[in-house]
């Protein structure tokens, strides 16, 4: 069982890895990156807390470091387990279909694809339907002032006659809601315990006491912490809560998401969790998304709600100018579609709330005064009160008739925003409804309102408490004309960034904010990927031997649905805030290195580890040399420890094996180096390497390697010019540094306000840098060490998709700043103009304008995997490993917020500025690619591939001794490579009904890209072709087979009537499926 206990020793190692960055999580995801609306208060962290937090991150670095004896227990222990699964394996055990190729076949010079796979991008774009607004026109459309519109600041007067309604009455659905938010000011624990089991333990009670109440609830985060608290008693009390309709989950993710740094992987991830674990505790399946608190959102988001099988969502945190023109228009109600989308398929029925918060004051109706005073919890007495000094009054029989008409003129107001006569009303905010008291005051005093309008039909309305869901089932009725089926309402395409929420207070500050977390929570979401599909592919094999004892699959399991949910809370809103980089250490004698290859297309790239000796040598598990070089890492500019680079060859999803060993000859060839500064002395202390210091530093640095030149200037060391040698042409591509400061306004700068004092200012550094040229046969590189940044321009010397771009390292110290943010510019030849392109959420492409009518601050967006400026000829793509905040400013520019250190808070809530900055290595990939003209815009097949593998680079784990390394084997578990554009979201085992354990099923979700033809597709080293998203299953794995695979909705809550057990799957382009799939 050789190869099975190969597959257990990298689970176990994933598994570790995840282990550790949850412990780094649970720390620190709950107190980093706290910011939240004005409206309030709430307790603030004590100045203390941050150098407790410290202490915390400083212990778990030290545990890091303790726990190198823990890696390679594991992986001892997992390789111990015993052979005896080997006779019960077909083919004793090989999983692969003949022996193992030594080297991966030959790729071809120019990729097979299919010419019908090329129509989705170069298809006419199609405008959506009539009615139907592209979110960029409506921004050429806008002015963007900001006049005062009266009681409604943001808006406008709204006026209305009395006799309206007469034909046809209000309908008012007043829906009251707790938003718990999982770690903001307090810990996630901490709030559990406070407030949050207090709101669910009176949420059973208070609505059991009158069946016309209604409660709504989103985080299953914190829903099933308390569920796992209560009796058996309690829970069927819920369950027949939901059953009647009084109380509904909404949205059913594990967290409320963020919806700009957040990749879809963990957006899918936590959506999963959340559905699954409602599926098998409640059987309840949520109808409608509710997020009303994320700072900006992304059809991408809608898109994965629509795929789980929801039919409506809510949304709120939109900019202010954007919700006025909605309402002027009557289009705050509608059918949200994906650009890529021709038809109809993508739509989802989506609410914009038109005020400025989703508290009671800015909730009734456009006057917060009068709203605040039916917000009862502001009674006097209590703890808080209205800002407009005029309090709640307790509803009698001698204030009714008076406070009705108050409210009722608010409901009659904000009801003209809306092309229906149905109006909704939310009632609730941060952590409300904690106390027994407040459920009173607010359901009793509705009630006696409710009742007083219900009882007098010349009012024309008819209010009650209800769910969201029961909303939109009263406006799609009244929306949808006779003899139709689909609402009357517009069609929306594009993305609500970058927010706004007064003034010029843009939040694209957030899109960069604790870059070291934001790059952390990729690595999680990598090696918990990784982990997910060899766990899934490993217990395929016990249960396919029949041997299920020999794999500890319970505990594996565990480990996995920690870090699940601890990845869940780091998507929180939030939360999601940063990495370091992991090496193996190979420290003495024979030793194999196993390989994990996480993609799904065989593969060629460059893998490191330190080694403790320049003398190595490295051979395939065959004996073949392996092309290696050994470099210095340069702890200091000057002073350098060892480490070894080798080029793997690894199938998909696969295992390769590597032996390292000391050796007199043929062994890596060691890299030279070259020093340069301008002025003053520079000794460098090195063994082993072969340094030159010369005299002349005039002339322009340059590395090369089979596709590409760089040229850097000898004085900085920064890229000035980018050659593709496969026509010979040469572009300017010049990087700079640049600081921001903050304006000298009364609002400054935050964790989520960028709020700068005008253009970048150069970066001149003090001292003149030193400047490091590495020439070696595996990659060369420049790195220039500044005061703030130490930048690195690197070339891989391998054919194919590593070495068509230039890797970019920045290590960004700025703790000794006060209130600057330094970003990096790219200045080109590309004629850009003043269009640019981002991702969205590394699932879509979204074009952007620069325009000069907004502040400087309002053109940064969110960038999650990509940016790119393009001309007629030429793309120039930038690939990040972590969401960072981007803009080009300028035609042929493209920038990047590499961090920022901020000494004040942004008024947002928080009562701090950003003062935890760690040194961060941020990761990037430069494309430069010619294209033709083509009338869509997305990635080429070149660049999602470069993402791909920037995202998920080659796992190494070292196996601790010389005997029981050559039990080793490499493992091709797929029979080939799946189509280039189809991408394996994930193999999740699915949690048994019963326990905590797996069952015998796993979510198998995929991915058909959209790509660009238009782009070079020659000399990609791709081993893969297009196939029109035609997938045979049964021709998918090597050995497993399926023993059934139906088709489901993205998280398994809904079974389309589509026939089960295909043999052959199609994937339209853009379409993430998933499968509930038996291997055996």
């Amino acid at each position: 069982m050789i190869r099975l206990n190969r597959q257990v020793t990298v689970f176990g190692s994933a598994i570790f890895c995840v282990v550790v960055f949850s412990l780094y999580l649970m720390l620190d995801h709950l107190q980093l990156d706290n910011t939240k609306s004005p409206n309030n208060g709430g307790d603030r962290l004590q100045n203390g807390q941050l150098s407790i937090l410290q202490g915390k991150i400083d212990r778990l670095e030290r545990l890091l470091a303790e726990n190198n004896e823990i890696i390679t227990n594991i992986r001892d222990s997992v390789i111990n387990l015993k052979e005896s699964v080997k006779d019960g394996v077909p083919g004793g055990g090989n999983m692969s279909q003949g022996p193992y190729p030594e080297l991966l076949a030959s790729p071809p010079l120019v990729l097979p694809i299919d010419s019908q796979d090329c129509q989705f991008a170069a298809r006419e774009f199609s405008e959506p339907a009539d009615g139907g607004v592209q979110l960029l026109d409506v921004y050429d459309l806008l002015t963007f002032d900001n006049p005062d519109g009266g009681v409604w600041k943001q808006g406008f007067d709204i006026t209305y006659r009395e006799n309206e309604w007469d034909s046809e009455p209000l309908q008012v659905f007043v829906v009251p809601h707790s938003h718990n938010d999982p770690g903001w000011l307090k810990t996630f624990d901490d709030y559990y315990r406070d407030q949050t089991q207090h709101i669910l333990n009176n949420m059973v009670v208070k609505l059991h006491e009158d069946s016309r109440r209604k409660m709504i609830w989103s985080e299953i985060s914190y829903f099933s912490k308390w569920w796992d608290n209560i009796d058996g008693q309690k829970r069927d009390a819920v369950k027949s809560l939901v059953e009647r309709g009084q109380l509904e989950i909404t949205t059913g993710g594990w967290v409320m998401p963020d919806e700009a740094n957040s990749h879809y992987f963990a957006l899918i991830d936590q959506l999963l969790e959340g559905h699954q674990w409602l599926e098998r505790n409640l059987g309840v399946k949520p109808e409608t998304g509710w997020a009303v608190d994320p700072f900006g959102y992304s059809p991408t988001n809608a898109y994965l709600l629509k795929q789980a099988g929801l039919a409506n969502m809510l949304i709120q945190r939109v900019h202010y100018s954007i919700k006025k023109h909605f309402a002027s228009q009557k289009t705050l109600e509608f059918f949200w579609r994906q650009n890529w989308d021709p038809a109809s398929s993508t739509d989802i029925l989506c609410h914009m709330m038109p005020f400025y918060s989703y508290d009671v004051p800015h909730t009734c109706g456009p006057d917060p005064k009068i709203c605040c005073q039916f917000d009862f919890k502001r009674l006097p007495g209590g703890r808080v009160s209205c800002p407009w000094r005029v309090p709640p009054q307790p509803i009698t029989d001698g204030n009714v008739q008076q406070r009705v008409q108050m409210l009722l003129d608010q409901y009659r107001k904000k009801s003209k925003l809306f092309r229906t006569k149905v109006v909704m009303v939310p009632l609730g905010d941060d952590f409300r409804y904690t106390e027994a008291l407040e459920w009173d005051q607010q359901f009793q005093n509705y009630q006696k309102l409710f009742d007083y309008m219900n009882s007098h039909p010349e009012l024309h309305v008819k209010a009650q408490f209800g769910t969201i869901t029961d909303y939109f089932n009263a406006l799609r009725k009244s929306a949808t004309d006779p003899g139709h089926t689909v609402p009357s309402l517009p069609v929306v395409s594009g993305d609500f960034f970058t927010y706004a929420d007064r003034d010029d207070h843009y939040w694209s500050g957030y899109f960069t904010s604790r870059p070291f977390y934001k790059r952390l929570d990729r690595v999680l979401e990598s090696h918990l990927r990784a982990a997910e599909i060899i766990y899934s592919l490993t217990l395929a094999n016990i249960r396919r031997s029949g041997k299920r004892n020999d794999f500890p699959a319970m505990e594996n399991y565990r480990l996995l649905t920690e870090a699940r949910r601890n990845l869940g809370l780091f998507q929180h809103h939030d939360a999601i805030t940063g990495t370091g980089k992991e090496l193996v250490v190979i420290d003495y004698g024979i030793r194999s290195v196993v390989v994990y290859n996480p993609t799904e297309q065989d593969r060629t790239s460059v893998v490191t580890v330190y080694v403790n000796t320049p003398h190595v040598r490295v051979v395939t598990d065959h004996g073949r040399p392996v092309p290696a070089q050994v470099s210095a890492v340069w702890n200091e500019p000057t002073t350098a420890s060892t480490e070894l680079s080798f080029i793997a060859q690894v199938p998909a999803l696969g295992l390769g094996v590597y032996q390292l060993g000391e050796a007199a000859s043929g062994r890596a060839e060691t890299a030279e180096y070259v020093f340069f500064r301008q002025s003053g002395e520079l000794s460098v202390n090195v063994k082993h390497f072969t340094v030159n210091i010369p005299q002349d530093a005039s002339t322009p640095l340059s590395i090369h390697n089979p596709h590409l030149q760089v040229w850097s200037s000898p004085i900085t060391g920064l890229m000035e010019r980018l050659k593709l040698k496969e026509d010979g042409s040469e572009h300017q591509i010049k990087v700079e540094f640049a600081w921001y400061g903050t304006t000298s306004n009364r609002d400054k700068s935050g964790a989520y306000l960028f709020l700068p004092d005008g253009e970048a200012k150069m970066y001149s550094p003090a001292r003149p840098p030193v400047i490091r040229v590495t020439k070696g046969s595996v990659f060369s590189e420049i790195t220039t060490t500044f005061d703030h940044v130490t930048h690195t321009l690197r070339l891989y010397h391998v054919q194919g998709v590593e070495g068509q771009a230039v890797e970019i390292c920045n290590s960004v110290d700025i703790r000794g700043e006060f209130n600057r943010e330094i970003t990096m510019r790219l200045t080109s030849d590309v004629d850009s103009k003043d269009r640019f392109f981002t991702d969205l959420n590394g699932f879509q492409i979204q074009s952007r304008k620069t325009m000069a009518k907004l502040p400087l601050q309002a053109n940064f967006y969110p960038m999650t995997s990509m940016a790119y400026l393009q001309d007629p000829g030429t793309r120039l793509t930038l690939l990040t490993a972590q969401s960072l905040g981007s803009a080009s400013l300028k035609s042929g520019q493209l920038e990047v917020i590499m961090d920022r250190r901020l000494n004040q808070d942004d008024n947002r809530g928080m009562g701090q500025g950003v003062l935890d900055n760690k040194v961060t290595a941020s990761s990037f990939r430069l494309l430069l690619e010619k294209r033709k003209l083509s009338t869509l815009s997305y990635p080429s097949l070149l660049s999602h591939v470069s993402s791909l593998y920037l995202n998920h680079p080659l796992i190494p784990m070292a196996v601790s001794t010389e005997a029981e390394s050559r039990s080793l084997s490499p493992l091709s578990p797929l029979a080939s490579s799946l189509p280039c554009d189809v991408h394996l979201v994930n193999l999740r085992t699915i949690q048994s009904k019963e326990g905590g354990g797996p069952s015998d099923e796993a979510a198998l979700i995929l991915h058909r890209k959209g790509f660009d033809c238009a782009l070079s597709n020659r000399n990609t080293g791709l081993l893969c072709a297009t196939t029109q998203g035609k997938i045979r299953m049964e021709k998918l794995f090597s050995e497993l087979k399926f023993q059934s695979i139906t088709p489901a909705s993205l998280t398994l809550m809904h079974t389309p009537d589509k026939g089960s057990n295909q043999e052959e799957i199609s994937l339209k382009p853009m379409e993430i499926s998933t499968y509930r799939v038996q291997l055996t």
